[in-house]
């Protein structure tokens, strides 16, 4: 798996997963369910990181397991959603995956 080390390289991973389109979220670009319209991940404010959109307990996990990758600004604190520092795959593309199969399983997007 190709390293996920900037915004570009994490769209690019995320665009090839059948079942996703580009996209915006909040004026931002965005990688989405095609299905649903929900977010997969889009880029942050943050330095040196991108947003991976989850549900809360998987959300809670990462936090746990992965606590030097995956972080959260007070910003994020009880969204459903997780800061991921860019930097080699190991694993997060499975979660890039995981967070689509999650947007994909909910109710279509209401316009804004």
């Amino acid at each position: 798996m190709a390293a996920l080390g900037d915004w570009d390289e994490v769209a690019a991973f995320a665009a090839s997963l059948p079942g996703t389109v580009a996209g915006t979220y909040y004026g931002g670009p965005a990688i989405k369910s095609a299905s649903s319209g929900r977010p997969v991940v889009t880029p942050s404010r943050e330095p040196d990181s991108f947003c991976l959109h989850l549900d809360l307990d998987h959300k809670a996990m990462l936090l746990d397991v992965l606590p030097d990758r995956v972080w959260q600004t007070p910003h994020y604190a009880g969204w459903p959603a997780v800061l991921v520092r860019y930097g080699p795959d190991d694993g997060i593309g499975e979660w890039i995956g995981r967070a689509l199969e999650l947007a994909a399983a909910r109710p279509r997007a209401r316009a804004r």
